[in-house]
């Protein structure tokens, strides 16, 4: 007996997000998370992260190397 069902056809469409929650981790430990659009580079999504206030209490003082 075999079976007549079709494989189910996707749409990426449905599939993509509006936002993303990146995690911001410093020395290792998450110390916050931010929102943002899929589409942000990553200088932008940098300087987001750097500016979040409980990021900034952590690096506060000290060079950021990654």
């Amino acid at each position: 007996m075999q079976a007549a069902a079709v494989w189910p056809v996707t749409d990426p469409e449905l599939a993509r997000k509006e936002e993303l929650e990146i995690p911001v981790q410093v020395n290792g430990k998450l110390r916050s998370r931010v929102v943002v659009a899929p589409d942000i580079t990553e200088a932008d999504l940098r300087a987001i992260a750097l500016a979040d206030s409980k990021v900034q209490s952590f690096i506060d003082g000290h060079q950021v190397v990654k």
